[in-house]
């Protein structure tokens, strides 16, 4: 069975998320506590960080459709994260339509997950943020890039990173430094993403960074937004804009779905297996142009 990829062409956010969003069915969300995930790595305009406007639409969204409670939990990389979450208006926002933040940093012991995948290339496993074994469902906004740190890419897979504690509580060990220096850090990437799940990604790709990222690089202008339910499927079709418009040769080389972290999620299925599974879903002429280039991109693998 096939998994739509809706994909719409504008460059105003709030009518864009919220015609995809007509395309799901969000009463699911009713009465659900939600875990939300953006991409708060640093304090740096969008597209190092979400754009403050698709979140509030996303946020809307939940709460017109009765979500019970709605909690924003964001661990930064490259920066304090509560005082990323201010600079980038996150805090006054959360004050303003009534959702909660959870800043992962601060967490206890008690609030994180323990986890041994199975074959995983962590040396020791690593933790996951209770919030989102919790949840009964689980929403993420992502952005577009490149990531010149051994990442490749930066989409909806890597956004989990921001799910993992830096230190371990017990005994401080580094899961971040352990992951940036692996030659494995790729496959790494996909292996979080086994151990939850997503039931909604919109990915904001009205800008993009086609080099450089995460929190600056060279930048262009799909002016497009997708979404979907499927981390592999998001991720293989910003792959395929991104090479669109010129990116690293390290994402421009090879099939899509060869790329370490699309292959290794594929391997563990947490998700599609083949740009075969993908059905795109253009709601405007102009994205169907750029949906045909993508369809196109895809023959070939």
């Amino acid at each position: 069975m096939k998994t739509k990829i809706f994909t719409v062409r504008t460059e105003n956010r709030e009518a864009g998320i919220r015609k995809l969003l007509d395309r799901f069915n969000l009463r699911e969300f009713g009465g659900k506590k939600v875990a939300f995930k953006a991409n708060y790595n640093s304090a740096d305009p969008f597209p190092a960080s979400t754009h403050l406007d698709t979140l509030r639409t996303l946020v809307n969204g939940l709460k017109e459709a009765r979500a019970e409670e709605i909690t924003l939990a964001e661990r930064s990389g490259m920066g304090n994260t509560r005082t990323v979450l201010d600079r980038c208006g996150v805090t006054g926002l959360a004050a303003e339509l009534g959702f909660e933040i959870l800043v992962l940093d601060k967490l206890t012991e008690e609030e994180w997950v323990r986890l041994k995948p199975k074959d995983s290339h962590w040396r020791r496993g690593f933790l996951l943020a209770k919030v989102f074994h919790e949840a009964d469902k689980v929403v993420q906004t992502c952005c577009l890039k490149t990531h010149r740190f051994g990442g490749h890419f930066t989409m909806s897979l890597k956004n989990s990173v921001g799910l993992v504690a830096r230190f371990d509580p017990q005994d401080g060990y580094d899961y971040m430094a352990e992951l940036h220096s692996s030659e494995n850090q790729r496959l790494m990437i996909a292996e979080i993403n086994q151990t939850h799940k997503n039931h909604l990604i919109v990915m904001d790709a009205t800008k993009a960074f086609v080099r450089g990222g995460p929190e600056s690089g060279d930048l262009a202008n799909p002016n497009v937004i997708l979404a979907g339910k499927d981390r592999v499927a998001i991720d293989a079709v910003g792959v395929a804009i991104l090479r669109l418009f010129g990116t690293t040769p390290e994402v421009s080389q090879g099939r899509i779905f060869q790329q370490e972290q699309i292959a290794r999620a594929v391997e563990l299925g947490i998700g599609i297996q083949s740009a075969k599974d993908i059905q795109l879903i253009p709601l405007d002429a102009e994205s169907e142009k750029l949906t045909q280039k993508i369809e196109r991109s895809f023959e070939v693998e």
